[in-house]
């Protein structure tokens, strides 16, 4: 798994709203901007979102872009892994991949995005529990 220095899309606990941002994020953002994260699906966890790769048209995900200092960006990198349960092998609750996301202002940026690990997309994928507008402060 890359550990470049990517900026983050964060959709759900992590938004600059939900509680986890506080305790992984708000002492360690350079910038966070509006975002969209296409061809994904959003689900309920629940307690939490689950994002899901998705082909379906108009499927997206409504978050945030969030970038980190660079001084803080490995201990960032590392206390999200371990939040979201991210494993090397790809086997986690969460995997980290590299996305492209689209900002307010129309800008494609890549970025990591923490999707479904395989167990997770596979039970989402039997069992839907789609948040149809993409956004989790909608659910």
């Amino acid at each position: 798994m890359s550990d470049e220095a990517l900026p983050f899309f964060v959709y759900g606990t992590l938004r600059s709203d939900g509680h986890n941002h506080s305790a992984h994020l708000a002492d360690r953002c350079a910038d966070i901007r509006p975002a969209v994260l296409d061809g994904a699906a959003l689900h309920d966890g629940p307690g939490f979102p689950w994002a899901v790769p998705d082909p379906t048209p108009g499927r997206r995900i409504v978050g945030e872009l969030v970038t980190v200092r660079p001084g803080a960006y490995a201990g960032t990198l590392a206390a999200l892994d371990r939040l979201e349960g991210c494993r090397a092998d790809g086997t986690g609750l969460y995997v980290r991949r590299r996305m492209v996301v689209r900002t307010e202002a129309g800008e494609a940026r890549e970025a990591w995005v923490y999707l479904a690990g395989p167990a997770a997309a596979e039970r989402l994928r039997a069992r839907p529990a789609l948040i149809v507008s993409g956004d989790w402060a909608d659910r």
